[in-house]
């Protein structure tokens, strides 16, 4: 089956996905001088090798970003979707491994977040990112550009039904650990050994009360009394260092 392809824009998005051998990158659009910045700072690698370039002005670069009025640093590219990874298998292969942190997203829905927390989890070792299908806009320029290229970096695992998937992990022995601004417990109290999900919900409510309930604990990041709570892809990037941290501790 012929993959789709879609537009992805910006610096790092576009060098990052001709960097990876497993991503198929049909056309790049670019202007005579962008080509020459990304042969300078890439003199290691041949990036542009058997690629179809096609030379754009800002302009014309401008119209194919109109929709997303994002920032495209004068490289756009034509992407095909990486092979998709199944859960299950992956698990499986690295069943050996004595500690997997994987991230649920339960109905986080904005492209900026999911790109920044996507970054953060890649920055920060984090194995893979659980996402409902139908909340991850999977050809949204401006998740990639978010990302800032680690999209080619981390595993992220779409799945229909994200309770499902939380009672297959826990009897996989992952302890699911939500976090709640009305959790009980800091996160840096917490015991993160072994094979541990973090679960967030959404920007506007939250998680679900049966996610809550299919879950082991509900912790909370402490700040100040006066901020009622933290943008979620914040949230999420205090906590990937912190246990990104321990496990280097070790």
């Amino acid at each position: 089956m012929k993959k789709t392809s879609f537009l992805i824009a910006g610096k790092h998005a576009v060098t990052e996905a001709l960097k990876n051998p497993k991503r198929k990158v049909l056309r790049v659009f670019l202007t005579e001088d962008s080509k020459k910045i990304l042969n300078k700072e890439n003199q290691d690698h041949n990036l542009l090798k058997d690629i179809k370039i096609f030379y754009k002005n800002k302009k014309e670069l401008d119209r194919l970003c109109s929709k997303e009025q994002i920032s495209h640093q004068n490289l756009i590219a034509e992407i095909e979707h990486l092979d998709e990874v199944n859960l299950k298998e992956f698990i499986e292969a690295k069943k050996s491994k004595k500690s997997i942190i994987l991230v649920a997203l339960e109905e986080v829905t904005d492209p900026r977040n999911i790109g920044s927390i996507i970054r953060s989890a890649t920055s920060f070792n984090i194995d893979g990112i659980i996402i409902k299908g139908r909340s991850f806009q999977s050809e949204s320029k401006l998740l990639y550009k978010s990302a800032s290229g680690s999209m080619e970096y981390i595993h992220i695992f779409e799945v229909s039904n994200i309770n499902t998937t939380l009672k297959f992990l826990k009897a996989k022995n992952f302890w699911v650990s939500a976090f709640d601004k009305n959790g009980k417990k800091n996160f840096t109290d917490h015991d993160w050994n072994g094979h541990n999900v973090l679960l967030f919900g959404s920007e506007g409510s939250g998680l679900k009360y049966q996610t809550t309930r299919n879950s082991d604990f509900l912790l909370k990041i402490n700040i100040n009394k006066k901020i009622e709570s933290l943008n979620i892809s914040n949230s999420a990037a205090i906590v990937f260092h912190y246990i990104n941290y321990l496990k280097n501790k070790i």
